[in-house]
Formats: structure tokens, C-alpha cells, sequence
């Protein structure tokens, strides 16, 4: 039996359901959750020579009239030009407002397909099938939905809430190691903010962690799911405790851009922010310098970087893109730190020389 997380979220409630086999039971699952009629399938090329026959072969089953659109793999599908190829897929399939969009993918195709659901015709439904473990802990969950911009990460979207989540993690056998270890630091977010005891299983399991064992993942995954489903219901459009979610993203999305969105995976970049957030949170909010030690050791176990080390990155960039960040005000960032393992505050401000002081300290 898959584990069950429910977002509440009054009329728009779901499901998330994770677990294994639940590719195959897809078309039941959604015609469960009263989706059917014509369904357009997003997903990127990477995913769809493993898991696209299976998913429509399930939709078919259960009567749904099925199409597919395939986007390259990677960051730079997150675009307005790929957004509005979408479009005419969604009008060649005759989609309308009572059809459904599937997200089969990671992050990239979720963000896509979700906007493209929340747009097409003022909006209709869709549903999230993460394939990527950063997508089953975070991005399939919350309805954050968007597009990059060139001068930024995820600057054009809207929330729209899927209508059922299915996370299959046989799907993770499958996932790159690089890949996996990415999605682990979203993992170790969600202990360092709201869970300690999530953080403890982590260290004292992160071998089996690593090995992706199937039972311990499970729950894990579960676990991610429920304090995302917990801090969404309780704030669903970011306005107040929902921005702990974003702890390491603030340096994290401005990394990624000065990279160009390339080379460096959401979740290293993420990882990097982290460590960042961190000592800032050692002098601004009396994080014990002990449970820094103990997050940058987690992440390195985790063979992702606990610092900005080796990346290629000028301060005047980094500095731009943060102010650009979505959490930023008048220009100014607000960050989210942890004043202790389990316990995070958003809406930090810090001065411009103490932030050049933390990047100092996270190059070295």
C-alpha cells in the first residue's frame, strides 16, 4: 500500500500518494481524483524513453484520450518560447476546460506543465508524476508552477495546486547517482527547518540513505511531504511561514544563475546556499556553531557541497540576482536562517557587509 499525504486546502485538497507500481495504476488513480476526457502528457526526452509508454498505456486504460509533448531535458526548457510550444500542443489535442495536463518529469517539466495547466484556458486541472526525488520532497507539491526569466530563476508563474500527486519511487532506481544525491538536499532542508528528528534519521542512516533503501526512502519521502503539506496549508501563497521552505535558495537561485543554468544541478546549488544560510545564521539568529558542523558534515556525506568552494561566481552577480529573488524587498534579501537544528525563521535581513563577509567564508 502507498503512503498517503493529504495538502488541506478546503475545495482544492489532494492527494499525494508515494509508493511503488503507481505508474501502472495511473488512469485508475486519476479517474478516482474525477479527471478524464482528453489528457495532454508533458514530460522531457530523458524520461519519456523509460516512463512515457507505461503512463499512457495506464490513461488509455481508464478511457482518457491521450496525448504527448516532449521538451528537451534541463533548466533551459523552463522558458516562454517552450511554454507557448505547449500551447499548441494543448490546442492540437483539443484540450479544454474539462481535460487535464500530467506532469511526468522532474522540477523542470512540473514547473512547465503546471503553468501551462494554470494558463491554458484561465486554467484547468493537471496532476504531478515526479520521476526525480527533488521533485517528489518539493517541486510536485505547494502548486508553485512558472518559468525562468533570463535575469532570473522562476520570476513568471503562479500557484495553481494539482489535482493528485503520484510519486512512484521505483522511479528513483532509474535516477543518475548525481541526480539523487541532488534531490538529498532538499531532504536535509526540510530537517534543518521544521524536523529534528528527521535530521537525526538522516545522520545516523545516511548510508542506507544513500543507497536509496526502499523502505526508509519511502518514508522519508512521506515524511518531506507531510511538513510541506503542513507549512502550505497553513500559508499557501508564501505570505508569511511558507518561506522556510526556501532556506539555502536565496544564494542557491543566484548560483544557478550566474552559472547560466548549466553545470550545476538545483540541488548542489541549493546545497551551497545552505551552508551559506548557515553561518549566517550563526551570527544572526545563535545557531550553535555545533549544528552548523553537523549540516555541512550531512551534506557532505550526502557527496554534495557544503559551501561555495570551486564555484564560479563574481559577488557583484550574486548580489544583483538576490535582489531579484522573490523574498527580496525593495531590492533588499531576505533570508531564511535557522536558529536550530529543527526550527527556521524567514525574513532575515542581513547588512551588505556581513553578506560579503559569509560569501568570503563560503569560498574558502
Amino acid at each position: 500500500m502507498p503512503k498517503r499525504v493529504r495538502v488541506e486546502l478546503g475545495d482544492r485538497s489532494y492527494r499525494i500518494l508515494i509508493g511503488g507500481g503507481l505508474l501502472s495504476r495511473a488512469g485508475a488513480l486519476c479517474r478516482d481524483a474525477g479527471l478524464g476526457g482528453a489528457a495532454l502528457v508533458v514530460t522531457d526526452r530523458n524520461v519519456a524513453r523509460r516512463y512515457a509508454g507505461p503512463v499512457r498505456a495506464a490513461l488509455e486504460g481508464a478511457g482518457c484520450r491521450v496525448s504527448m509533448a516532449v521538451v528537451p531535458a534541463g533548466e533551459s526548457s523552463k522558458c516562454g518560447a517552450r511554454l507557448f510550444e505547449l500551447y499548441d500542443r494543448a490546442l492540437d489535442a483539443g484540450l479544454d476546460r474539462k481535460s487535464f495536463v500530467v506532469a511526468l518529469g522532474g522540477g523542470v517539466v512540473g514547473d512547465l506543465a503546471g503553468y501551462l495547466a494554470a494558463s491554458y484556458l484561465r486554467g484547468i486541472a493537471f496532476v504531478q508524476i515526479p520521476t526525480s526525488l527533488l521533485a517528489m520532497v518539493d517541486s510536485s507539491v505547494g502548486g508553485k508552477t512558472g518559468i525562468d526569466l533570463p535575469r532570473g530563476k522562476n520570476l513568471v508563474g503562479a500557484f495553481h495546486q494539482p489535482a493528485l500527486v503520484l510519486a512512484d519511487t521505483d522511479t528513483l532506481s532509474t535516477l543518475p547517482r548525481r541526480e539523487y544525491a541532488a534531490g538529498l538536499a532538499e531532504v536535509v532542508k526540510y530537517g534543518v527547518i521544521r524536523d529534528a528528528a528527521l535530521f537525526r534519521l538522516l545522520e545516523r542512516r545516511a548510508a542506507d540513505v544513500l543507497a536509496c533503501d526502499r523502505a526508509l526512502m519511502d518514508r522519508v519521502i512521506a515524511r518531506c511531504c507531510e511538513i510541506k503539506a503542513e507549512v502550505v496549508g497553513a500559508d499557501e501563497r508564501e505570505g508569511g511561514v511558507r518561506a522556510i521552505l526556501n532556506f539555502g535558495h536565496t544564494l542557491g537561485h543566484a548560483l544557478e544563475n550566474a552559472a547560466g543554468y548549466e553545470g550545476l544541478l538545483h540541488g548542489e546549488a541549493v546545497a551551497a546556499g545552505m551552508g551559506y544560510a548557515g553561518w549566517l545564521s550563526m551570527r544572526l539568529c545563535g545557531l550553535p556553531e555545533g549544528d552548523l558542523a553537523r549540516l555541512a558534515a550531512l551534506l557532505r556525506a550526502f557527496g554534495l557541497p557544503d559551501s561555495a568552494r570551486g564555484l564560479r561566481a563574481t559577488w557583484l552577480g550574486l548580489v544583483r540576482a538576490m535582489a531579484l529573488d522573490k523574498k527580496a524587498s525593495g531590492r533588499i534579501p531576505r533570508f531564511v536562517l535557522a536558529d536550530r537544528i529543527g526550527h527556521a525563521r524567514h525574513g532575515v535581513e542581513a547588512t551588505p557587509a556581513l553578506m560579503k563577509e559569509a560569501w568570503d567564508v563560503c569560498r574558502q
